[in-house]
């Protein structure tokens, strides 16, 4: 029988008891669980815009080979694999993580694809057991080229298995999909971002790294929700990219729409970002039933699949649909304010981080993520080379090497044989020893040799790559617009400088806020760029006429109405979308800057990103409109009996053809074409009779084959004032090695000539030009503009009429008139 264990003798006992001081070992160990939970788990690194969690479930996804081509796998599958090898905090906080990263409302650019009830905005997923993942194909750039020593590898929780310390990256995450974080003392709370714009401000970057921020915004303008919506006021937005904490209001997307012929509803197309419509539904009963919401008939949910969101809010006889929408901007979530505050790991430690700084950080990773790769591919194939000089050695002597492996009595010898004899290093002789006899071909030689040679043309690029910072800071721009192609998408959020309805200020006062709109008068400018304003009239205000040239300066049209109006917007494609100009950008008479606007198509939700606007008129007009398409393609329209429809088609279009202009036109009138091949045609408007909304007009001008109207317009009872603007290039050369030359003469120098005539010469082609690229017709003078808005310089006007042009120093996207 074992003997008990003797009891330990007090004395022994007590000289393992220390002393302490309670309020030292509190603050370590309160220093190290905040440590843990900042760099380990609440905060994002700027590099790859990824948590520690969402890292591990991407990597050990892609180790699964959960890719966009293959199967989906049930979601608890996943967890168990994150959870058992690489994140050990428990099987909920992954698949928390997991879910978040499939949702397509949560994420701008998902790296997930989900399959199976994700959940909604106003309800949670299914448990892991029913949910099925695999990663989306934006998931897998964020992890290419790992095998390829880009980045640093770290040991798991049990040092069993590796994992990447960060992701090489191919996109700025972080401010594509923007994050949220509860750490320890301190939090994270960043916006999403349209992938397209936030790679154009990095390449900007890359290519000047002394860019102001007003450079940068000028490609990030702000942030892009996943659910679209509208950002109201600005400001607080460039707080944020400047400092890294700042705010905006956002809106939902409403409009105004006849649900039966004699009642009228608010239809909402578009909530702020994570509001979800069963809370907005919950809102408005609310307040209907508290007494703060009046007017309100019925709310009814219309969403689905097919369609999308779709709230129908029916309105009160006798209600003003414009006051009963300031009211839900104003007490529900219609209206919502997001706080930004930029804080990520950066070296391991966090720092808040404004627009330029968190595009320098992933700037400078990928950088070195492609150095490191060009690094590795430059020893992989310099080895290769190695081996390949060794084996053409062998089969141009391979007698002789059989010879001497044959006389050899065991491989290490022949090894040294052959190292001696042949001049070999040991690697090219292991290789040679294992070599097969089906390479000692004839044609295997030709291969080898043509292997060779490839590899010392990729040797020396790879060296001129590793020692060049100009061609390695090319490369990595080139990936990124590669990046943007593959996954960008358009911009969903409308950016406006519209004051937010909801006022804080008097937010706890009793007296009920101003609801109307006032109907006063305005003008509204549309730039050639693009970019539309609204300048306000009232109170006896005038409009400046500056002397000097700014951005966005050319106007393409611009109409005097009122702000509750309703106009009518025509687009290339041959619709007419209304509108009311309420919501427009407002700049003051005295200093007209069409910078400070709205893009027109993200305005009208127009979706399709060739569409553009040719002109906006009142519905009220009495004038005929006259319609020109690129296939030379004449219509006037009879104005009047719209239907009562939000969009309708006013010409009946061939197959691949468009409007490329128009204008209100009377009988006495001019119509002007202008083609590609530099012919000018112009004759009276009553040559056209007009025709109804669903005609599909009449020939206008003659184009010879492979030529295009790039321009067509009115010219008024002052035509003997217009001027005639070409611009001729050579489609041959890239873009911006050679702007092309333009050239101003008068229109009263072209004779005016018949309907569906060829027209007369506008401009002499130089060497190399063989079309024109933009013309424009109007009273003098005409400005012209680059792509981005920036000011162009035209010849003086007066030219030959069928002269050559002068040479331009820069390219020039759009033509019109100065404000």
């Amino acid at each position: 029988m074992a003997r008990s264990k003797e009891p330990t003798p007090p004395e022994q006992i007590a000289e393992r008891v220390e002393d302490i001081d309670v309020a030292s070992e509190m603050q370590g160990s309160f220093l190290e669980y905040a440590y843990s939970v900042i760099y380990s788990r609440a905060l994002p690194d700027a590099r790859d815009g990824l948590k520690p969690v969402q890292r591990r479930i991407i990597y050990q996804m892609a180790q699964m080979g959960l890719r966009p081509d293959r199967g989906h796998v049930k979601s608890a599958r996943v967890v168990g694999e994150v959870m058992g090898k690489l994140h050990p905090h428990g099987d909920s906080a992954i698949y928390d993580a997991l879910v978040r990263l499939a949702q397509p409302w949560t994420m701008r650019l998902p790296l997930i694809d989900g399959h199976g009830n994700f959940g909604s905005l106003d309800d949670g997923p299914a448990a892991q057991r029913y949910t099925e993942a695999r990663l989306d194909a934006a998931a897998l750039a964020l992890a290419e080229n790992l095998d390829e020593d880009v980045v640093d590898f770290v040991p798991n929780y049990d040092n069993q298995f590796q994992q990447p310390a960060v992701l090489p990256a191919a996109f700025p995450n972080l401010l594509v999909n923007g994050t949220t974080g509860i750490a320890v003392g301190m939090a994270t709370n960043m916006s999403p971002h349209n992938l397209i714009e936030v790679v154009g401000a990095a390449r900007h970057l890359i290519d000047n790294p002394d860019a102001t921020l007003e450079d940068l915004m000028e490609f990030v303008p702000g942030p892009d929700l996943p659910s679209g919506g509208t950002i109201v006021g600005l400001d607080g937005i460039k707080d944020a990219y400047a400092t890294g904490r700042g705010a905006f209001k956002t809106r939902a997307r409403v409009s105004i729409e006849p649900i039966t012929a004699r009642k009228t509803g608010l239809v909402v197309t578009e909530l702020p970002y994570l509001v979800g419509p069963e809370k907005v539904i919950e809102k408005i009963k609310s307040g209907v039933q508290s007494k703060k919401l009046s007017g309100i008939s019925d709310v009814t949910d219309l969403t689905d699949r097919a369609h999308g969101l779709r709230l129908v809010i029916g309105l009160k006889t006798g209600f003003s649909p414009e006051a009963v929408l300031e009211q839900l901007y104003r007490h529900t979530p219609l209206e919502n304010s997001f706080s930004i505050n930029s804080v990520a790991l950066v070296n391991g430690g966090p720092q808040t981080l404004g627009l330029k700084e968190l595009l320098s950080v992933y700037i400078d990773h990928r950088l070195e993520v492609v150095t490191r790769r060009s690094r590795y591919r430059l020893a992989r194939r310099q080895e290769r080379l190695h081996l390949v000089e060794g084996l053409l050695i062998a089969i141009l002597d391979i007698d002789e090497v059989i010879q001497v492996i044959r006389t050899s009595d065991d491989s290490e010898q022949a090894r040294t044989r052959l190292m001696d004899v042949f001049d070999l290093s040991q690697v090219q002789s292991e290789y040679i020893l294992e070599l097969r006899l089906r390479r000692l071909t004839k044609f295997s030689r030709i291969e080898l040799e043509a292997e060779l040679d490839e590899l010392k043309k990729e040797i020396a690029s790879l060296e001129e790559l590793l020692g060049s910072d100009t061609l390695l800071k090319a490369l990595v721009s080139s990936e990124l617009d590669e990046a943007a192609e593959k996954f960008g998408t358009p911009r969903r959020t409308l950016l406006t400088e519209a004051k937010p309805s909801i006022a804080t200020a008097g937010r706890g006062k009793k007296s009920a806020p101003v609801l109307e709109i006032q109907d006063s008068p305005c003008r509204v400018y549309l730039g050639a760029t693009g970019r539309a304003v609204r300048v306000d009239l009232g109170d006896g205000a005038e409009i400046a006429h500056p002397t000097r040239r700014s951005k966005h300066d050319a106007i393409l049209t611009f109409i005097d109405t009122t702000t509750r109006s309703e106009l009518g917007a025509v687009t290339s494609t041959g619709r007419l979308v209304r509108f009311t100009p309420v919501d427009l950008p407002s700049v003051p008479a005295s200093s007209i800057q069409l910078r400070a606007g709205v893009r027109i198509g993200d305005y009208l939700a127009l979706g399709n990103r060739t569409e553009r606007v040719l002109a906006i008129i009142s519905l009220d007009e009495t004038r005929t409109l006259a319609l020109g398409t690129a296939q030379g393609t004449v219509k006037r329209l009879q104005m009047g009996s719209w239907p009562n429809k939000p969009d309708f088609d006013v010409i009946t279009l061939k197959d691949h053809d468009t409007l490329v202009g128009a204008a209100l036109a009377d009988d006495d009138d001019q119509l002007v074409f202008v083609s590609s091949d530099t012919q000018l045609l112009t004759y009276a408007a009553s040559a056209v009779r007009p025709q109804g909304r669903t005609a599909s007009g009449m020939a206008g001008i003659k184009l010879t084959t492979g030529a295009d109207a790039v321009f067509f317009g009115v010219a008024g009872a002052t035509a003997g004032r217009h001027v005639v603007a070409t611009v001729a290039v050579n489609t041959q050369m890239l873009d911006g090695t050679d702007p092309g030359s333009a050239k101003v003469s008068y229109l009263s120098d072209f004779p005016v000539k018949g309907r569906a005539t060829g027209g007369v010469r506008a401009q002499r082609l130089l060497k190399g030009e063989d079309r024109l690229s933009v013309a424009w017709v109007g009273p003098a003078p005409v400005f012209a503009v680059a792509s981005d808005g920036t000011p162009r310089v035209l010849p003086a006007a007066g030219a030959k009429r069928d002269g050559s042009g002068e040479p331009l120093e820069g390219a020039v996207a759009a033509l019109g008139h100065h404000i």
